[in-house]
């Protein structure tokens, strides 16, 4: 039986919140997160909201006295089968407050942290559940083939989920690495991916952005580079590098405007040595692409332009060739 994010999720919880959420699978099978609050309640959110999980495996709009309290110990106890049991070796994950499971499922921790970044005491947890969407980028493949491409929206708004089906369409026709530093994306298992990110992508897990860049660019020899959450300049340090390679670059970007994107120094970088061709911009909560807007004059950035050069060299390939590539592999 395929392990699902759920079960996967239940493997680290104390048994008296693993047995009320197995008992629930089936009415969160649609949640996008998993939260624990100390002190209080555990809640399951999906796109209408959050509700309160019960002792009885109901979902409950409102805490009341059949919510299941979640106590410290609980939350010691997970960060413990977080940690497999070894708190020292996972010190960078404990000061980023972050963990990334099976199934790319990750777990946000909030709480006190020592002045050294250490975390003293636990306020939450935060299970967020990726889910691989096959096709949900097939409209935007179809519009930016080709193109170097940002893909811009706010916080859930599906960026990595359309950025991972770009990989799967890109990776089933042309040479591609992705660069999955903290394997988010592909969901790497002993070598393998959990997710289809295409049959001729490497993936490069572990390092950060720039490094992995870097790697790839001098021993991979991709035509094209994915990489998430672009942020700071050692980022546009080593996409320029890419850049004069001839590597083009498909990256998303906290950003939910065209103004948004320029505030960003990073950004602007970028797209002053022709980083980006195309910025994909994206409905709140994961509804799909918004508009797409070309990046090839900054000064006229505020004017859309259809897409219609289907002609576009990639060396030996074309785009044309490419999406029927793509499609043959679909």
């Amino acid at each position: 039986m395929k392990c699902t994010s759920i079960m996967t999720i239940c493997s680290y919880m104390t048994e008296d919140i693993r047995v009320p959420l197995m008992k629930a699978e089936k009415a969160v099978s649609e949640a996008s997160e998993i939260r624990l609050y100390n002190g209080r309640g555990a809640a399951v959110c999906d796109r209408n909201g959050c509700r309160f999980l019960c002792r009885d495996g109901s979902l409950s709009a409102k805490f009341s006295s059949g919510s299941i309290m979640v106590t410290s110990e609980q939350l010691k106890n997970i960060l413990s089968r977080l940690s497999r049991y070894s708190v020292y070796s996972h010190e960078k994950e404990l000061t980023e407050g972050c963990f990334v499971l099976e199934n790319g499922v990750r777990v946000g921790i909030s709480g006190t942290f020592s002045e050294g970044g250490k975390l003293k005491d636990i306020s939450s947890m935060n299970f967020r559940i990726a889910r691989q969407v096959i096709g949900c980028g097939e409209e935007l493949f179809s519009s930016t083939c080709g193109r170097s491409l940002i893909i811009c929206g706010a916080v859930n708004s599906g960026k990595t989920t359309i950025l991972r089906d770009l990989c799967r369409l890109y990776g089933n026709a042309v040479k591609c690495t992705l660069i999955d530093s903290r394997n988010e994306i592909a969901a790497v298992i002993k070598g393998k991916p959990a997710n289809d990110v295409g049959m001729l992508t490497d993936i490069i897990t572990g390092k950060s952005r720039h490094d992995g860049i870097i790697s790839a660019v001098r021993t991979l020899s991709p035509g094209y580079i994915f990489c998430d959450e672009i942020a700071d300049s050692s980022d546009a340090e080593a996409i320029r590098e890419g850049i004069g390679c001839g590597v083009k670059f498909i990256a998303t970007i906290h950003a939910d405007s065209v103004e948004e994107l320029l505030r960003r120094s990073v950004v602007r970088t970028l797209l002053n040595i022709g980083a980006f061709e195309k910025a994909a911009f994206l409905h709140s909560g994961g509804r799909g692409v918004r508009e797409i807007r070309s990046m090839k004059n900054v000064n006229k950035i505020c004017g859309s332009e259809p897409y219609s050069d289907m002609r576009i060299s990639m060396g030996n390939v074309t785009v044309g060739q490419l999406q029927g590539q793509a499609d043959d592999m679909r």
